[in-house]
């Protein structure tokens, strides 16, 4: 496992890290504790020292099955967490207060249930979960979740992205008030390298890249036909002609990958791990093959130069999917 440093914070992060969703089940469909911990275990033990979970992730199940997994070797491993706003419009309307949705009461009293959850009286990272450009101007919460830090309570603080706007937090990102972020970058997805990400690295913020997979489709294991279990989003995320469109366009850069070494996830690990502004990704595990095949893709060499620049064309702006077509 190859290892970076995870922006001013100065620790050195796994470039591989553990992405925790589908722990919690629910909107992955059926997932069982024992293959859950069994993953956590295994990627410890070959090297990940970083695991992103969030208060969403099954109502707090994925934060319960790391604590149980990390019982020993907690002080090997960071963990990241999120804390979700009060109900409303996912994303948030740009009508909407950041009072209404992050009022001070909620952010200590979810804070609370968060170190529950993870059986700890300090949690790594904690992210707020969305955010809306609409609250750049006063972002109120972040001062809160500063008093977080001084009471020892958190170590670095951050925000998540929405998936459709991969900008909205450059204000922020140049004004050195982040410590960490996380933001969609993927094959797919290539916007962030415009500006996000060159602003979070000349500021010395750590970031996440999430969606390396693009919800599974760039594991090259989904086809036209493919049915998803009941209740799994990804129903509506591929909804309509979507997966069809998909799946065409993973075979394109499946072809451009013929005789290069490299299988599609590898090549997409490495495809968001060849960008500077990047600190580690978080794709899914659900089992410890997972975990084998993509903490793999560490050993594999960087892209060359001319793969990259292939790559580089399957750039695809889709906008926001997730409330389906």
């Amino acid at each position: 496992m190859k290892y970076r440093t995870f922006g001013k914070t100065g620790w050195n992060i796994s470039e591989i890290s553990f992405g925790g969703w589908a722990l919690g089940g629910g909107m992955w469909g059926h997932q069982s504790d024992d293959d859950s911990i069994a993953a956590l275990k295994r990627a410890v033990e070959l090297g990940v020292n970083l695991i992103d979970t969030a208060a969403g992730y099954g109502n707090g199940r994925s934060e319960q099955v790391i604590a149980q997994a990390l019982a020993g070797t907690r002080d090997r491993v960071y963990v990241v967490t999120k804390t979700p706003p009060l109900p409303g419009h996912w994303p948030p309307l740009p009508s909407e207060t950041v009072e209404d949705r992050y009022p001070e009461s909620h952010l200590r009293s979810n804070l609370e249930e968060r170190l529950r959850n993870l059986k700890t009286d300090c949690i790594d990272v904690l992210l707020l979960h969305i955010w809306s450009r609409s609250w750049n101007r006063d972002p109120k919460p972040l001062r809160v979740l500063e008093k977080f830090k001084q009471e020892g309570k958190i170590r670095a603080l951050g925000l998540s992205t929405p998936d459709h706007d991969q900008d909205q937090l450059n204000t922020l990102l140049a004004g050195g008030q982040l410590d960490v972020i996380q933001i969609v970058y993927n094959l797919f997805e290539q916007q962030p390298a415009a500006e996000a990400l060159p602003l979070a690295l000349q500021n010395g913020l750590a970031t996440m890249g999430r969606l390396v997979f693009d919800e599974g489709s760039l594991t090259g294991k989904l086809t036209s036909e493919t049915l998803f279990p009941e209740g799994d989003f990804r129903s509506r995320y591929f909804g309509g002609d979507r997966l069809a469109r998909t799946v065409g366009r993973v075979d394109k850069i499946r072809a451009d990958l013929v005789d290069t070494g490299y299988t599609l996830p590898q090549a997409a690990i490495r495809f968001a791990l060849a960008n500077p502004g990047i600190s580690t990704v978080i794709p899914g595990m659900r089992n410890t093959a997972q975990v084998e095949a993509n903490v793999a893709a560490s050993d594999k060499p960087e892209l060359s130069r001319d793969l990259l620049e292939r790559l580089y064309t399957h750039i695809w702006n889709r906008g926001n999917w997730h409330a389906g077509k």
